[in-house]
Parts: structure tokens; C-alpha cells; sequence
């Protein structure tokens, strides 16, 4: 997929919110719903999604400098405006003590909005670099250069990191996986229809152009296009699909150094490894693919130097020309956003940068947000919210009639050993060491990439830090770590549509709860439910519990398989699976919580809807949204969560309170027969 210094920081936004755990009484009755957004001429019990939606998304077109446009992208662009405020007043205050948030977000900030100089350094920042390519004369350069890209974000040839032994989670061992490649995904490089077969000619045409912007003729831009494509395809050929990534025991292989010189002996692993400075922390390595380093040590006896040395150039050159001149820049959103995406317009510079500046300082950056929009009190009140589902998620699972009571113990431990972080991290990133100046926005990116890179590697042979996040406070979204089986929710997504303050019961646990039994469910879906409470991967459950638990989750993999986007691209149900049984558990387990609370014990009407209409109306309308067409064929191919209408209409037909509550009846559009309608938590 595409390397690049913007493409590999991490998105996140910030948010102005203070949100409480409010009772019905409190509530101010109409608030969280708007009416007007809803599309009356659609039958609820045919297609929610577009009932409780279909106004909104008529009346919010994609801004040209979007490819989708919803809940998520609303949240985001206001927390980005928050952000751009803190980074300009950082800026404004020169002298801050070096070394602290105030310096390194502000001097960043300077440096990154300095387009004159930017512009006028032209492609100097990387010309050096494209000359020491060029003096390479042997193989064990070439991998010595490797290894320096992706000390720098880049992955050429294989994919590299430091993380969690997924069998021992209290180790940090190093890690080689698939990479090597610029498309988003191997099926770009080998399916045969006309769309993909157009992408590949715009791919190469792109490498070419960007070649061109950097300084060579035609003729040889063309030549080297040609090369990069031809090794890319190869690689390509040998990597696993998506769904086969999905599952953990296929892509663990504990390996040594003598092993993978047996496997690949090409590649000389004791010298790569010193040259990514892991020296000797270690016994073993965990290989995720061996027959995708089958194939690259082939290539690497089968392609010239010479094309190695182009391949080299292209990575570097894919990896800095979306942060050097305008005519790079373009030509980088060209290909990656209007091509593959759809996109319209490039983002203003001040977007693109405060993403930028997120990815690679993001705790530096989170603690100046957290100071101005998140107050303390309010990482307590949302850990109460989670309580709630767990006390709920043990009932049910106590209650289950198909696992047997060994593994409900197991499940129970699970589920108990959750680690919940709220907000942002009780420990921040001290980012001692890092050099981050005024006037230089190149090397302030190296420093910074480099020392991201270096604080991942230094982890190797120490203790697992558990209490690291895996995303920034200011980010809207949420995720689940199955080797430290924990369950994040960073500020940014606490707040409305998703929390509301001022909203009933209903709408709360129908967004926010519906959030939380999501990220708590993927402990349990077809992935994470082969990690242990210690967050291992280990075959915990009886055998006849997992053939269950199997059987019924091919009833989601059958009905996501049934749905399409374009009117002619299938969803992936397998691809999908782990997000559509979270998204069935969450909402499951969110309104057995919400039943138990006042407003849900009760039949009090706001706004002529009941308590139960408007709890599944608080979880259609956190996915209002509107997508480009590329996009969406895109995320067909590549993104492991199925489309917004899917995601509201899948798990709902599977509901039997939806049906109460909105009269779906047979011969409805989303009426399941209750044979085949799935249930798993």
C-alpha cells in the first residue's frame, strides 16, 4: 500500500465537549434526534438505514476535499479546526522550553506552514539520498538501504516492526510480514477486470510522472515505472489476501535468524537486523507469511541491481513526494485521492499538516488538547457507561445456551480482565531526544519518524509497557487490543452524535453503548476469540464450543455475502466478519443495558417515538454518511468493515426487539426468517 510520510501518521482529530452520565430526568426530552433527518417516503422496516438517514444525507453532499462524508467526518473537521487553533498559539509563543509540548507542536507547526521555504528547497531534502541510491554497486547495499527506508516509514521489500509475541503478549520480539508494495492491496496488482487493469496503467503512468517532477527524462521515467511495477507484481502474487490475514494462527511462525537464512538466503537477516538496529535483544522472530519471502528472495536473485537501485528510488521518492514541492504533492493527491478515491480538491495545507502533526507528535499534541476540551471527571463517568455493558456481557454469556460451562469460565475470566482506557493515557510519551525546529520541515519529519521508529525498536527485550495507546486522545474512533485485551475510547469520539450530554438514555446507549459492546464484542469475534485473558493467542475454547460458535457465525458471513455496493461489487462476509459480529454484539448488548435503565423500563413517548424506537434511531444515525464511488470500490477490496447501510441494516434484521419496535413483519425488506437469523452474544 501507499508508504508515505503523510500517509503513515496516524488521522486524529480533536474535539470541544464536556459529556456526563445523565439519567432520563436530566435529559432534555428531543434532544439527539432531529427529525428532519429522516426519509419518511422509505419504510423503516424495509431499509432503516435510509429512514432514519435519508434527509441528512440529501441535505449533506461531500465537500470537494472529501471522499465520504458523515457523523465521523463532521466530528473530525471541527476537531481539526480545535486543533489548528492549539498548533497556531504553540506557534505564537516562541521560547517555549525545549523538549516540551508547547515547543515541539509549535515549532512543527511553523516549519510545516512554511511553504516559501518548503517550495523554494524544491527536491533537494531528497536528492542526496536518490545519489547515495545511485552509488549502490552490490546486493548487501541495496538490503543496507532497505532497512534504512524503513527506519523511515517506508516499507520496500517485506513489512517490519517491533510488537507483542501474539502467543507470549509480556514479549516485544521483532516482526517480519508482507510489504513491499504501493497499491492498497495485492488485488490491484492481479485482478483482471477492466477497473483494475485501468488502475494499473494510471499506477504506472503516476510512478512516471513522479519521476518526471523529480528531475528525469521521459524515456527512463517511463523504464523505471516499468520495473517497479514488474517487481511490485511479483511480490504481490506471493502475499496473502485480506481474509486470509484475518486469521492469527496462519500468520504466526516463530522463527530464528538460522531460519530465516534457510528460508530466504538471499537476505543475510543477522546484517538487516543490525542495520534496524535490533541488536541481540532477542531468541526469535515472528514471520507472518514464509511463502511471501519465498518469492522475494526469487526476486531478488532474479531482478538486476540496477533494478533494485530504481525500486530503492521509488520508495523513497513514494515516501517524501507528498510533503515536498506543490508539483509532487498533486501529483501524489492526483493518483492516491482523486484516482483511487474520488477525491475532488486537496485538502487545505493546514488539514494535511495537523494529521501530519498528530501522527508523528500525537502525545505532544494530545496533552495540549486534553488540557483545553477534556476534563478529568469525565474518564470516570464514561468508564461507569462501560461497567454497565461488561455487568451485562457476563449475564449474557452466563445465560448462553450453546457453550459449555468450561469455556463460559474462560469467557468470564476474558471478559473480567479487560483493561478500559478512557480519554487519554495516564502516562504520556516523554519525547526526549527528538529535535524539532523552526525553520526546517524535512528533517523535522526525519527526526520525528526516525524517533518513532527508534522508540518502537527500543522496546525489543523490555518488559510490555501495557499502558501505551494505540491511538491519540484527539482521535474519533475506537479499538480493541487483543494481546493486551483492552478496550480504548480516546476523547475525541465522546461527544455527540455518539455521547450527548444532554440526550435521554436511549440515544446515549444507542451510540455511545452501541461504541462500547462493539470494541468489548471484537474480544470475542472470530479473531479475538483466540486470545486468552492474558491476551495470548491460545485455543481456550472446547472443541465443540468453537465448531458452535463457527456454525453460527457463517449465518453473518452468508448474509453480508448477499450484499453489494454499486449495484455490482459484493461485500467480502468473510473480510467483514470480526466488525459485523462485533457491530451484532454491541447493539445486542447495549440495549439489554439500556433496557435496565428508567427511560427503558418504562413507554414514555419524546417526540411521538418510544424508548425502544429511539435507542435503534441513536444507533442508525451515528453511520449518516455518503461516500464517493471510487471510495466505496475501494473499501470493498480493503477496509475489513462492511458499508454504512449494512452496518445499520445487517445486525438490525437480526434483531427481534428492532422488529417489535418498528413492525417488521414478514415479507419486509428486512425480515429474516428466524432460522437464519444469526445470534451469537
Amino acid at each position: 500500500m501507499k508508504n508515505s510520510i503523510l500517509a503513515a501518521a496516524a488521522t486524529a482529530f480533536a474535539a470541544s465537549a464536556i459529556f456526563s452520565a445523565c439519567t432520563q430526568s436530566e435529559a432534555k426530552k428531543g434532544v439527539g434526534i432531529d427529525l428532519a433527518n429522516f426519509d419518511t417516503t422509505v419504510s423503516p422496516s424495509n431499509d432503516f438505514f435510509h429512514y432514519a438517514n435519508g434527509n441528512w444525507i440529501k441535505s449533506n453532499p461531500i465537500p470537494a476535499d472529501q471522499v465520504r462524508w458523515g457523523t465521523f467526518s463532521i466530528l473530525g473537521d471541527n476537531n481539526r479546526k480545535n486543533l489548528k487553533e492549539i498548533q497556531e498559539a504553540a506557534a505564537s509563543k516562541q521560547g517555549a522550553a525545549k523538549g516540551s509540548p508547547e515547543q515541539l507542536v509549535g515549532d512543527f507547526w511553523a516549519s510545516a506552514m512554511d511553504t516559501a521555504k518548503i517550495e523554494s528547497q524544491g527536491v533537494q531534502p531528497i536528492k542526496a539520498e536518490m545519489e547515495s541510491i545511485d552509488k549502490l554497486t552490490d546486493m548487501k547495499g541495496i538490503l543496507e538501504y532497505t532497512a534504512k527506508l524503513q527506519k523511515w516509514g517506508a516499507s520496500p521489500m517485506f513489512g517490519f516492526y517491533a510488537g507483542q509475541d501474539p502467543k507470549n503478549s509480556e514479549v516485544t520480539v521483532p516482526q517480519v510480514v508482507q510489504g513491499g508494495l504501493s497499491l492498497p492491496d495485492r488485488d490491484y496488482y492481479l485482478k483482471t477486470d477492466d477497473e483494475s487493469k485501468k488502475i494499473r496503467e494510471e499506477f504506472v503512468h503516476h510512478v512516471s510522472k513522479m519521476f518526471e517532477l523529480y528531475g528525469l527524462d521521459a524515456s527512463t521515467s517511463k523504464k523505471y515505472a516499468d520495473v517497479v511495477m514488474g517487481i511490485e507484481t511479483k511480490l504481490a502474487s506471493a502475499s496473502m489476501t485480506r481474509t486470509e490475514l484475518r486469521d492469527p494462527f496462519k500468520t504466526y511462525n516463530k522463527v530464528t535468524i538460522a531460519d530465516l537464512d534457510a528460508l530466504t538466503p538471499e537476505l543475510k537477516w543477522a546484517d538487516m537486523m543490525d542495520k534496524l538496529e535490533v541488536h541481540g535483544k532477542y531468541d526469535y522472530l515472528v514471520l507472518g507469511q514464509p511463502d511471501f519471502l519465498k518469492e522475494l528472495n526469487t526476486q531478488i536473485k532474479s531482478n538486476s541491481i540496477d533494478n533494485w537501485k530504481i525500486y530503492l528510488k521509488w520508495n523513497l521518492l513514494n515516501l517524501a513526494g507528498n510533503v515536498l514541492t506543490n508539483d509532487l504533492v498533486m501529483e501524489d493527491f492526483h493518483f492516491n485521492n482523486q484516482i483511487l478515491n474520488g477525491q475532488k480538491e486537496i485538502q487545505p495545507r493546514w488539514k494535511r499538516m495537523t494529521s501530519l502533526s498528530d501522527g508523528l507528535i500525537g502525545d505532544a499534541l494530545g496533552q495540549l488538547y486534553v488540557a483545553k476540551y477534556f476534563p478529568p471527571d469525565a474518564k470516570k463517568k464514561a468508564d461507569e457507561l462501560v461497567a454497565n455493558l461488561i455487568a451485562v456481557y457476563d449475564e449474557r454469556i452466563q445465560k448462553l445456551d450453546w457453550m459449555s460451562d468450561v469455556t463460559k469460565k474462560k469467557a468470564l475470566e476474558k471478559l473480567h480482565s479487560i483493561t478500559r482506557k478512557i480519554g487519554y493515557p495516564d502516562k504520556w510519551k516523554d519525547y526526549a531526544g527528538l529535535e524539532i525546529s523552526r525553520d526546517n520541515f524535512f528533517q523535522n519529519l526525519m527526526n520525528a519518524t526516525k524517533w518513532n521508529y527508534d522508540f518502537m525498536i527500543k522496546q525489543v527485550g523490555l518488559p510490555v509497557d501495557k499502558s501505551r495507546w494505540g491511538m491519540t486522545p484527539p482521535t474519533v474512533n475506537a479499538y480493541y487490543n487483543p494481546s493486551n485485551n483492552e478496550i480504548v475510547f480516546p476523547a475525541g469520539i465522546l461527544q455527540p452524535p455518539f455521547f450527548n450530554k444532554d440526550a435521554d438514555d436511549a440515544v446515549n446507549y444507542g451510540g455511545i453503548g452501541a461504541v462500547i459492546g462493539h470494541e468489548i464484542t471484537h474480544g470475542f469475534d472470530d479473531e479475538g476469540r483466540n486470545f486468552d485473558a492474558k491476551g495470548n493467542l491460545n485455543s481456550w475454547w472446547l472443541p465443540e464450543d468453537s465448531a458452535k460458535f463457527v456454525a453460527k457465525a457463517q449465518l453473518i458471513v452468508d448474509q453480508f455475502n448477499n450484499y453489494k455496493v454499486l449495484d455490482t461489487l459484493p461485500v467480502n462476509g468473510h473480510l467483514t466478519l470480526g466488525e459485523n459480529i462485533a457491530d451484532l454484539g454491541g447493539i445486542t448488548i447495549s440495549f439489554e443495558a439500556f433496557k435496565r435503565t428508567k427511560q427503558g423500563q418504562g413507554n414514555e413517548k419524546i417526540d411521538g417515538l418510544t424508548p425502544e424506537q429511539r435507542f435503534f434511531l441513536g444507533f442508525a444515525t451515528i453511520w449518516a454518511g455518503n461516500i464517493r464511488p471510487e471510495a466505496a470500490a475501494r473499501r470493498i477490496v480493503t477496509d475489513p468493515h462492511s458499508p454504512a447501510q449494512y452496518r445499520v441494516n445487517g445486525p438490525l434484521s437480526n434483531i427481534e426487539q428492532f422488529y417489535k419496535a418498528f413492525g417488521v413483519k414478514e415479507g419486509d425488506g428486512l425480515f429474516r426468517p428466524d432460522s437464519i437469523r444469526a445470534k451469537i452474544w
